[in-house]
């Protein structure tokens, strides 16, 4: 089944849903079938495709100008004989004090954008006026970022204001893009196909898997800007190294306006984030008020009304069966978002690359390459080794009936994020036990070496290690956020997801005194360890529920 989308004077409305051809005389798997025959990923429809490069263009702007935040806070503008590319000198707390918090706004404005969608505007206009604003944004920066602006002390104030201006466009994108993507998909149940004379099982989870595989791939693909923005901004300006992307991001406007009689939109209905935190609100009001009871299991239970004493007509009887309906559908939301609680401790592992990392490079010998290239290596990995674990890996592990859950998956990384951590930490230790200037406490003078000599390859485990975990982790956390959500609350789930993120860049202001040498690293030993803990503890919580999905 698929909802045919129609224009009417210009607007896109949704119409009866209509029966396509291919989803007839299609045979479903008996049970035999379903635990012999091997289970495949249908094709991607391209109207998902095309929203893929939409998210190509958007992580292309946002990584590459994002890539070079750091080094353009943290160091002054270059002498005549420093390597060292830099505009504001504002030294490395500010710096990650800002990258930490542009994050962070990145990954709450999702929630708002979710509400808008639901709300107002549907998925479809929100992300379009999203890019808009975000146009704006990267102008503004661009514009910021001359030599003129840096020279007349306004590039500091063009910068917090672009900054907030593309957190609140990038909110209109990420809670919408991954669902609408989602939703190009329509096929519900499984079904066996022969191809090339073999019986298979064309499986939507597995489709939507792989969807969210490539989703992330594109990801990945785009956040390769930063190899590109890096080396603008040491060999030539940082306005230059903003406009690409803005070129680049041009690009993503273009394809949904071209693409927009493909794609398969639902139009708003009401925000249910709204609702649901009514509910919720109603739910801890009546648990209080009422105490403990045995016939209400679940704690939103409460919020159901019992009126089986009064009488009432077929409008309120149908009033309250849906709030019911709601109230059930949330309970789903609810246990899917469990697993939740555990991401933010993760996402400060994986924020470190971003900020801290980039600065612990410039502590070491890079050679020619800007110093904040190398987290390029994390984006690298991930397109390398995303296609090898959906179509290698898994479809193997399938085929031996070997269960490797969405649990295992993001309980291997988080362990990862502890490792890569614990690596990092060893590193910083050596930068600090390495000559001229050990533990950073004095600024080296104009004539001396400014890193330490060891190599900054030091670093390419960490980066791996993290690249790996995010396969692991960040990928099964979205598309777990997206099966598990009943289909009411697709959208509402996965701005919870994002949300997470958010809060692991809030949760990271409290190293910032520690952003300081010779403590960083503390910062390093610390997230190990609680990454490590928090990981052990999600696998006890969870192993029951890995149980049952291994054996679905």
């Amino acid at each position: 089944m698929m909802e045919q989308i129609v224009v009417n004077d210009g607007q896109f409305t949704e119409t009866t849903p209509i029966l396509q051809s291919e989803y007839t005389h299609e045979t479903e798997p008996t049970a035999e079938e379903l635990t012999i025959l091997k289970r495949i990923s249908d094709h991607i429809p391209l109207a998902a495709r095309l929203i893929m490069v939409c998210e190509f263009c958007e992580r292309f702007a946002y990584l590459g100008l994002s890539g070079v935040f750091q080094n353009y806070i943290q160091f002054p503008v270059p002498g005549p004989h420093d390597k060292q590319p830099g505009a504001l000198g504002r030294g490395q707390r500010t710096a990650t004090l800002l990258t930490t918090f542009f994050r962070f706004w990145c990954f709450v404005t999702p929630t708002l954008g979710a509400i808008l969608a639901d709300q107002y505007w549907g998925k479809y206009k929100t992300i379009f006026l999203g890019c808009v604003v975000y146009l704006i944004g990267l102008s503004l920066l661009v514009l910021s970022s001359t030599p003129f602006a840096i020279h007349a002390n306004l590039a500091f104030h063009g910068l917090i204001v672009a900054m907030i201006i593309l957190g609140l466009a990038t909110g209109g994108l990420k809670s919408n893009v991954s669902p609408l993507m989602a939703e190009q998909y329509t096929r519900t149940k499984p079904i066996v196909k022969v191809i090339r004379g073999e019986k298979k099982i064309i499986d939507p989870k597995v489709t939507v898997q792989s969807m969210f595989n490539w989703f992330y791939w594109s990801i990945y693909l785009g956040a390769l800007s930063s190899i590109i923005t890096t080396n603008v901004e040491k060999y030539y300006s940082y306005w230059l190294a903003y406009l690409l992307p803005m070129m680049v991001f041009i690009l993503c406007i273009v394809i949904l306006v071209i693409g927009r009689h493909r794609y398969i939109r639902k139009p708003p209905n009401g925000s249910l984030l709204l609702h649901a935190c009514q509910i919720t609100i109603r739910a801890t009001y009546m648990r209080c008020k009422l105490g403990k009871q045995d016939d209400r299991q679940h704690f939103l239970d409460y919020a159901k009304e019992n009126s089986s004493n009064t009488i009432r007509d077929d409008e309120a009887i149908a009033c309250e069966s849906n709030n019911n309906q709601f109230i059930e559908d949330l309970k789903q939301a609810w246990d899917a978002c469990r697993v939740f609680a555990f991401f933010p401790v993760y996402w400060m592992c994986c924020l470190q690359t971003a900020n801290n990392m980039i600065s612990q490079a410039a502590q070491m010998n890079v050679g020619p390459l800007p110093n904040d290239v190398l987290q390029n290596i994390n984006y690298i990995i991930a397109l390398i080794f995303i296609p090898i674990f959906d179509l290698l890996v898994y479809p193997a592990l399938r085929r031996y009936n070997i269960g490797f859950t969405s649990i295992s998956r993001m309980t291997c990384g988080f362990f990862l994020g502890s490792i890569a951590m614990a690596w990092t930490a060893f590193v910083q230790h050596l930068i600090y036990s390495t000559s001229p200037n050990y533990d950073y406490t004095t600024k080296p003078c104009q004539e001396c070496q400014k890193f330490n000599n060891i190599t900054v390859a030091w670093q390419i485990p960490s980066y791996f290690l993290i690249s790996i975990s995010e396969v692991f982790a960040a990928i099964t956390g979205l598309e777990y956020a997206y099966t598990k959500a009943p289909a009411s609350m697709k959208s509402v789930v996965v701005s919870l997801f994002l949300l997470t993120t958010a809060i692991g860049n809030a949760l990271s202001f409290v190293f910032l005194p520690l952003a300081v040498d010779p403590k960083l690293l503390w910062v390093y030993v610390s997230l190990a360890i609680v990454t490590f803990i928090m990981a052990t503890l999600f696998f006890l919580r969870f192993r029951n529920e890995q149980k049952k999905e291994a054996k679905i």
